[in-house]
């Protein structure tokens, strides 16, 4: 399937995209009718499946909704073979590329974290996570018969995120599921499920056995895919010729994005190095002897949310932006917007210090001499980036203190005076990432302090 998208998307989507012009939905639909015919059967077949399980353990409500679930995908099928997938609805995805706006997406996928940790014993359920696959699923084919969507879901540089988004959504709930099975156990007195399978087995052979089984079907699977899946290989180099966008590989599309609100010393040094030490300093700051060896969330609830904010809900979240929603000119396009170069994005880039003497006091902006010494050269600019170092010391000097005596009580005193603030430290320069997004995107907010005299933005 995603040979044919990408064959027709490079011969024709390619060639009316860069000519203006709209690309003919019903021979596209056609061309991908056949294999969106497969990828319903398959649906079908693996819900089918699970009716037979559900029967097998007599869930015949369980069994009778699959069946149901698996009889609407073998239409769909039925439908895309005859050349006749179902599509989404026009006023479906304007709806979709008018929500999901860059300020909508960073705060609904933190809102959504925050839900799914609330109600984690809701959602770890295999039902509400086998309905919410088939959704997905569902929606994923009907969004196929979209040209854009296609063309940037099935690029086979995307095609590894795609398959990454799935397997990363479902170690996820099966990590939160034993979680929350063990948490269960515990109140009611029981060991957690880990302690159960603590047989010691060999090295050799049980080990080593396993390892070998998994990398001859890792390597099969390589070698279908590279098979199957034409290699993204562009002409060689030219500088001449840039593409538009010129995007990194998705592992390094998380640091890209965050050139986009700051500087390169910030985004491309300190917050790898600060990424580093943190998980340095982990052994060092959280010496909880629980949780260790098995799956929890009680005995771990603040380790477990800053790694749900910091890894899903801020670096999976840069990658998919960069991957699915940025398009020519690194602008931010809806999932089904066509990528068009002459987009005009109405962004403006100010500083904290031009809103608070400009805008706030009616002032000009104070400006440098340029006959001083670098003393009074460096007061001047101290001066008149005022606002925004007051700003940042209340943030980096004020807040921990703070935390400290209310939310982060029990913390300090458990944890120490300086662990307590380099842990305090470490989460409020990873919220500064999400603050900054929104303040770019909501009020065209560059940096808090802009010193171009001293190579430094913030």
């Amino acid at each position: 399937m995603a040979i044919r998208i990408n064959e027709y998307h490079a011969r024709k989507f390619d060639l009316r995209q860069q000519t203006n012009m709209p690309p003919n939905i019903e021979q596209f639909v056609a061309s991908v009718a056949v294999p969106l015919g497969w990828f319903y059967a398959i649906v079908c077949a693996a819900n089918l499946v699970a009716a037979g399980g559900a029967l097998r353990v007599r869930g015949y409500r369980r069994a009778a909704a699959w069946s149901l679930t698996a009889a609407l995908f073998g239409v769909f099928a039925c439908l895309a073979m005859m050349g006749k997938p179902p599509q989404m609805p026009s006023a479906c995805k304007q709806a979709i590329d008018a929500v999901l706006g860059p300020v909508s997406y960073t705060l609904g996928a933190l809102v959504g974290l925050m839900l799914f940790y609330l109600g984690r014993k809701f959602f770890v359920k295999t039902v509400v996570a086998w309905v919410a696959l088939n959704m997905s699923l569902m929606f994923m084919g009907m969004s196929l018969t979209d040209p854009q969507f296609a063309a940037t879901t099935t690029n086979p540089d995307n095609l590894a995120v795609v398959a990454m988004v799935y397997l990363l959504a479902f170690f996820t709930w099966l990590a939160t599921a034993q979680a929350v099975e063990n948490d269960r156990r515990r109140e009611q007195g029981l060991p957690p499920m880990e302690k159960q399978h603590d047989r010691k087995i060999l090295v050799w052979p049980d080990l080593v056995y396993t390892e070998l089984i998994c990398m001859v079907l890792l390597c099969t699977l390589l070698i279908v895919w590279a098979l199957s899946v034409p290699a993204p290989l562009e002409q060689p180099a030219n500088p001449a010729v840039t593409p538009n966008p010129s995007k990194a590989p998705w592992y390094f599309l998380g640091l890209q994005e965050m050139l986009v609100f700051s500087d390169a010393w910030h985004a491309g040094v300190v917050v790898p190095c600060l990424i580093v030490l943190g998980l340095m300093l982990i052994p060092y700051i959280d010496r909880n002897s629980q949780g260790s060896g098995y799956y929890t969330i009680t005995q771990r609830r603040f380790a477990y949310l800053v790694f749900q904010f910091g890894f899903l809900g801020l670096w999976i979240l840069l990658i998919l932006v960069g991957t699915f929603m940025r398009g020519p000119n690194w602008s931010f396009f809806g999932l089904y917007e066509v990528r068009d170069p002459h987009k005009i994005v109405t962004l403006s880039n100010v500083t904290l210090s031009q809103y608070f003497w400009v805008s706030m006091l009616g002032v000009e902006l104070p400006g440098v001499p340029a006959a001083c010494g670098w003393l009074s050269r460096l007061g001047h600019v101290f001066w008149r980036e005022i606002a925004g170092l007051v700003l940042l010391g209340i943030y980096f000097l004020a807040v921990p203190p703070l935390l400290g005596r209310t939310v982060f009580r029990q913390f300090r005193q458990d944890m120490g005076r300086w662990r307590y603030v380099a842990m305090v430290l470490l989460l409020l320069m990873m919220l500064t990432l999400p603050l900054k997004i929104i303040l770019r995107w909501t009020f065209g907010l560059n940096y808090i302090v802009s010193m171009p005299e001293y190579f430094f933005n913030f």
